[in-house]
């Protein structure tokens, strides 16, 4: 699984995902500012998984329709590296078959993926 780790998630979260060897693009890195339509189209052209906390990315799902390969949105209470780590560790771990083209909500407590939508082709 590849992700892209959005800049308001921060370098913490981006780097234990690869030391757990996975494939990532961190925004805090890489590309600080990068706009979240333009985080979208990188979601689809690279088939990453996006990793926000950024609440407009439902808006941009639901209400505009942007396709993407996957969006994972932290509504944690503890904001902490630690805990979206934890997090993450905890979707990993459970549904690791269903992140990818899903659109997860992930709490302390509780994930909840939104309606299936179709997958997002090369564009």
């Amino acid at each position: 699984m590849r992700f892209i780790v959005d800049e308001c998630v921060g370098p913490a979260v981006a780097r234990w995902l690869r030391e757990q060897g996975y494939d990532v693009y961190s925004v805090y890195d890489q590309a600080r500012g990068l706009d979240d339509d333009a985080l979208i189209r990188m979601s689809i052209s690279e088939r990453r998984v996006l990793i926000t906390s950024d609440k407009d990315f439902g808006e941009k799902v639901y209400r505009e329709g942007s396709l993407h390969s996957g969006v994972v949105l932290l509504r944690l209470d503890d904001q902490s590296a630690k805990a979206k780590i934890a997090a993450i560790e905890r979707l990993l771990r459970i549904y690791p078959d269903r992140i990818g083209g899903s659109f997860a909500v992930v709490r302390e407590r509780q994930v909840r993926f939104g309606k299936a939508r179709p997958p997002a082709l090369d564009q």
